[in-house]
């Protein structure tokens, strides 16, 4: 009898202690880190360095001419400014950050190891224009920003860690919350046809930037199982964030739900480490009772420990910090929901804060697009005979398979995608890669299969825009095609480099 009375006791203290998620969290948050700046190492020559995309020495350059004074930390933070912006430098910081990510994961030093793998991120996104400028790059930043409250300040992993402040959960899931509210939300506000008659599942699994093997045979379903899960998408997204706050069991019900929309996401397209990174805020709604025996976070108390004091200075300051958070968060969110800038002190504060990356609003997919177009790059020795640049994860054969690529995000195939919702001479990167490739450049080569010109670079370079769609059932069977393709025509003009200069060929 008195054995069971305890058992209740524990269970109950359980359920309203938070310290081991909290240790989960902390150690998935830093997992995110490592994959992050794991994928974006390799690519950091092609996109940044000095004969990459967007290099940023050019950036910091230019910046530094416009804004000669203390303006420029502000609107451009980056550990650079002090580093120089060669490709030894961005190559550091990025292996600080990856080793930040190692530490958070290991639980050693983890507020200053939280705070350096911020650091360093932000560092890299500043500069790195439209190949870091994801949602899920902001995203993780804003993550690490809502964390540092509730990240212990030891040294190296302690025997007991001290309880967590209380409430400090709140945070990331107040994140959670306006991420995937905001996500539904921005979707019916935008008047998209697809979303509010529930077809926008239909094009979705063959028009996402990078589909994977799973999205083709999905993309067969009935066209009403699409439309219902459609608004199965949209009820989840809009109504399982308000269960986050309520009782136990509808915060669990709420994380259950969001965490089957991630995954069920995440086994059907590529999308770096944003779905990962969304499982890992799904925990802040958890407790200890529901991790039962498994010993992540460490190892669980024999007897429930009493809870420890906390400064008063400490809790005022975590409450002080999560309104304003809360305040600054909802202010962007409806400044984008009804499209006008904020008035007066409140919109400049805004914007002084906005190069920290660190305070955003959210909202993936608000239209759905119904076509996909992708751009071929081809080139030729004389003008005749044409050799196409294969990216590894862009659809180019029609015979050739999706392919599985996530958590790892291959920058340039993504923006290929958004390229080609565009026209050439908005992307000034592009032209900037063609050029590259007629000269041979080493850096860019590297993010293609492999090089067509391996003994000289090509006299001419160009581009054709093709419509792309997944083949059904019966043509995949017959002829083992995944998609079917028709050209459009030239993206850009054909380009060659005469006297030094690149030039369109007439």
């Amino acid at each position: 009898m008195i054995g069971t009375r305890v058992e209740r006791v524990v269970s109950s203290d359980r359920r309203h202690s938070v310290a081991r998620v909290r240790g989960l969290y902390l150690r998935a948050l830093g997992l995110v880190f490592v994959l992050a700046f794991a994928s974006l190492l390799p690519q950091l020559s092609a996109l940044l360095g000095p004969e990459g995309l967007s290099p940023a020495a050019e950036l910091l350059g230019y910046v530094l001419q416009v804004l000669p004074g203390p303006e420029r930390y502000l609107r451009l933070p980056t550990l650079l400014w002090w580093l120089g912006a060669e490709e030894g430098a961005l190559r550091g910081v990025g292996f600080a950050g990856l080793g930040c990510g190692v530490l958070l994961a290991a639980n050693v030093a983890p507020r200053w190891a939280l705070g350096g793998a911020w650091a360093c991120y932000l560092s890299l996104t500043t500069v790195g224009g439209v190949f870091l400028g994801y949602q899920w790059d902001v995203l993780l930043l804003e993550a690490a920003l809502v964390s540092l409250p509730l990240t212990p300040g030891h040294l190296w992993p302690p025997g007991v860690s001290p309880a967590p402040l209380p409430g400090a959960l709140l945070l990331p899931r107040l994140l959670l919350f306006r991420l995937m509210l905001m996500s539904g939300v921005v979707k019916l506000a935008s008047g998209d046809p697809t979303w509010r008659d529930f077809t926008a599942l239909q094009y979705h699994y063959w028009t996402q930037p990078l589909p994977n093997p799973v999205a083709w045979f999905v993309h067969l379903l009935p066209a009403g199982l699409q439309r219902a899960s459609t608004a199965v998408t949209l009820i989840i997204e809009i109504g399982a964030p308000f269960l986050l706050f309520g009782p136990r069991r509808a915060r669990l019900v709420a994380a259950a739900l969001l965490a089957a929309l991630q995954l069920a996401i995440f086994a059907t397209g590529n999308y770096g480490f944003f779905n990962l990174l969304t499982l890992v805020l799904c925990l802040s709604a958890l407790d200890d009772g529901v991790l039962g025996r498994w010993r992540f976070g460490g190892p669980p108390p024999a007897v429930p420990a009493p809870p420890r004091r906390h400064p008063r200075a400490s809790a005022a300051a975590l409450v002080l910090f999560a309104v304003a958070y809360a305040f600054l968060g909802f202010s962007l969110d409806a400044q984008r929901l009804l499209s006008r800038p904020l008035p007066g002190a409140l919109g400049t504060l805004l914007d002084d804060l906005a190069g920290l990356r660190s305070i955003n609003t959210y909202g993936l997919f608000a239209v759905m697009t119904t076509g996909r177009h992708e751009i071929l790059i081809e080139g030729s020795a004389d003008g005749r005979t044409w050799k196409e640049y294969r990216l590894p994860y862009r659809p180019g054969r029609v015979d050739e398979s999706p392919r599985f690529v996530a958590p790892h995000q291959p920058r340039l195939d993504w923006q290929m995608w958004f390229a080609a919702l565009s026209i050439c001479q908005r992307n000034p990167w592009l032209l900037r890669l063609q050029e590259l490739l007629l000269r041979g450049g080493p850096a860019v080569q590297r993010l293609f299969e492999e090089d067509p010109f391996p003994d000289a670079p090509p006299r001419f370079v160009r581009t054709r825009l093709f419509d792309y769609r997944f083949t059904d059932w019966g043509t995949w069977r017959a002829t083992g095609d995944w998609w079917t393709r028709e050209e459009l025509g030239p993206y850009c003009p054909p380009l060659t480099i005469e006297t030094g200069q690149l030039r369109a060929v007439p």
